[in-house]
Parts: C-alpha cells; structure tokens; sequence
C-alpha cells in the first residue's frame, strides 16, 4: 500500500506497519516510519508510486488532486479516496478503510478513539472563534469541514462556520471586525507560533493548538479531545 495521506499512513502504521510501501515526504507519524517516499500530497511522483507497485493507493478528495489519482488509475492501480467532513464520518471511513480495504480487524485505537470523543461534554460553554489556517493571504475555517466539527464538539463556535467557502480567505481587519471572543491558531498547515500570529490579533484571546490533533483523523483522536480542550483554555 501507498499513502498519500499523513493521518491514512498513521492509521494504516498503527495497525498494521507493514502493509506500507511508500508515504509522503509529510508522513510524519509514526516518526520511525521507513517506507519509500514518493513527494508531497500535492505533488507525488506517480513513476515512483507506480514502479513500487503496490495493490492500493490510499487518499482523500480534499488532499490530493483528482489529475494524480486519475493518472494512478490510468496506470492500473487501484485507489481508495475518503472524504472526511465530520468525526463521524472519520471513524466510519476509518473502519472501512482498515477492515474492508485491508482486510483487517478493528483495531483496538479506533474504539479509544470513539470513547474519547464520547466523554466530552454534550453542552459545553461556548466560544465564537476565528480560526486562521493560513497567512499572507489570512485563510480561516468555513463550513462543512472536519476541524470545525472537532472544534464545535469542544465549545468553539466558529464564527465563518455558515461563509459560502469552506476555507475563505478574510482580511486580517475583518476578522477583528467580526468580534471573536477566541482566535485559534494551529501549527499546520501553517505553522502559527507564539511569535507568528497571536501579534496580528490585539486585544484578542488566542489558543496555540496542535494542527495534528485538530486536522488528522487517526490514532491521534484519542487523545485530541484533552488536548485540545487543554490548549484552548491556555
């Protein structure tokens, strides 16, 4: 199997490592992963991935583009593409990637995973919340996205939650203008630092969170429920 995907190579290493033939040079998890690296999600080197040949080809709709996964198919390699908006929707595309596509058994993480996010308070207090993934230009959270689901699940209310985009690219000045009680700043995609972002936001609350646990749907959602929540409250 080849991953296109970091949070699919995590999920696939974490229960059964050794289907793995090649990852992204982004596959970061496990950090002792050793499989063939085929480039970026955006970018990958279909020869390599092609000449490695493997029986699947992992990836999603949203990460990868449709040209690479076409040319894949083309080439005669199977792919399997989720589409990931909510947590729901992770865990069920989760399972059904390991035990159908892979044919293997539920894995003990994925069940840690559910319980997790089971344990959070139904009502919990309520923030409005921008929630910046990029800048030069600001990009943020829009609708239908699966961060955005995680972040609701924890109190956050994100204020360009119902903006025609998913992932909108505001102005610095209108997202001040918008009034946020709370402005959370993930390490990735962009990498927001105490340094680099809080300073554009005066007078506003911000959370430096772990864009891993917010954005990855994997062995990482176990934990991302105390995690995150503990970061938000700084």
């Amino acid at each position: 199997m080849v991953s296109l995907v970091p949070s699919l190579t995590e999920a696939v290493a974490a229960t059964a490592p050794d289907l793995l033939v090649g990852a992204t040079d982004w596959c970061t998890h496990p950090a002792e992963l050793s499989v063939a690296r085929i480039g970026g999600t955006k970018n990958p080197d279909i020869a390599k991935i092609v000449a490695l040949a493997p029986d699947l080809v992992v990836a999603n709709e949203e990460e990868n583009r449709a040209p690479d996964l076409a040319a894949l198919r083309a080439a005669g390699i199977a792919v399997w593409v989720t589409e990931v908006r909510s947590l729901p929707q992770a865990l069920a595309s989760l399972e059904r990637l390991l035990t159908v596509a892979c044919g293997l058994p539920r894995p003990p993480w994925l069940d840690a995973a559910g319980q997790a996010w089971r344990e959070v308070p139904s009502t919990p207090r309520r923030v409005r919340a921008v929630v910046p993934i990029w800048r030069r230009p600001w990009m943020v959270l829009g609708r239908d996205t699966f961060a955005g689901d995680l972040l609701s699940r924890l109190g956050v209310e994100l204020i360009h939650s119902r903006h025609a985009d998913r992932y909108p690219a505001i102005p610095v000045a209108e997202l001040l203008a918008a009034g946020p009680d709370l402005v959370v700043l993930p390490d990735e995609p962009y990498r927001f630092t105490a340094d680099d972002g809080p300073e554009a936001f005066p007078g506003v609350a911000c959370a430096l969170v772990s864009g891993r646990h917010l954005t990855w749907y994997g062995p990482s959602l176990a934990e991302a429920p105390a995690l995150l929540t503990a970061q938000l409250r700084g």
